[in-house]
């Protein structure tokens, strides 16, 4: 699903996906002193805080309708229960 297509500069570091032509997708990273190393860990941690690692895992192989909504719903349970728990969390203190 995405095509990551690296470029690199002293001035920044731009990473296009499949989505990045209409606007949805697209990430920018300036590297100072050309220091291409800790850009790139800026990177990594952009690109996991925005899920962009998961949506890759996920879209590894083909997922029928059914291991979809299995799937979505696992995860709003996970999303209600952590809800929930901060609001407990919160009562109690």
């Amino acid at each position: 699903m995405y095509n990551l297509h690296l470029y690199l500069s002293c001035v920044k570091i731009l990473i296009y996906c499949n989505y990045f032509e209409r606007g949805e997708i697209g990430m920018e990273i300036n590297v100072n002193e050309n220091n291409i190393d800790q850009a790139l860990r800026i990177l990594k941690k952009k690109m996991q805080r925005e899920g962009v690692y998961r949506d890759m895992k996920i879209h590894r192989r083909y997922e029928k309708p059914s291991e979809k909504r299995k799937r979505k719903r696992t995860e709003a349970l996970r999303r209600s229960r952590k809800v929930n728990r901060r609001r407990s969390e919160t009562i109690f203190m």
